[in-house]
Parts: C-alpha cells; sequence; structure tokens
C-alpha cells in the first residue's frame, strides 16, 4: 500500500468523527447558548474528534472491521458525552 492509499484510508476512517464533533459543538452553539458560548470553538470540536477517533479505533478493534453501525452508535454516545461533560450540563 503507497503513503497515498494509507492517507487515505486514515482520512476516510477519522471523517465521521469530525462531522460529528462539529456538527455536535454547532448544534450546541445554536440550542445551549448560553452554556456553549463560554467554551468557544476549537476546544470542544478537538476534544469531541479524540473522542470519537478512539470510540471508532475501540469498535474496529472489537468488531474485527469498519463500518459497523454499532460502532456509529457508539461513536455518537461518546461525542455526546464528551459534549455533555465538556459544557459541564449537569450544572443546568
Amino acid at each position: 500500500m503507497s503513503l497515498l492509499l494509507a492517507l487515505n484510508h486514515v482520512l476516510n476512517f477519522a471523517a465521521p468523527a469530525l462531522a460529528v464533533a462539529v456538527l455536535l459543538v454547532a448544534f450546541s452553539h445554536v440550542f445551549m447558548r448560553n452554556m456553549a458560548k463560554a467554551k468557544g470553538w476549537n476546544a470542544p470540536i478537538a476534544i469531541n474528534f479524540v473522542v470519537g477517533c478512539v470510540a471508532l479505533a475501540a469498535g474496529l478493534v472489537l468488531l474485527g472491521r469498519d463500518g459497523k453501525m454499532v460502532t456509529y452508535a457508539a461513536l455518537v454516545l461518546a461525542c455526546a458525552t464528551s459534549q455533555w461533560l465538556v459544557l459541564r450540563a449537569w450544572r443546568g
């Protein structure tokens, strides 16, 4: 496998995590303005992206292949939990 092809595989593997991270932070700025305004954009996107990549990698290791719906459900659940923790939403 060439370097360019390997880079393509890695980027395609991480693309769902990036999309979920960006959309989650954008929607939190729309629906939870008071909490999300103080946190900014860059740090929550980066945190959610890393958490999402870990969830995707765990799904790949545990299930043996990429692209299972259970893995994507775990990605959404993990990113939602990390966003909840970043915003400290339990405080109301």
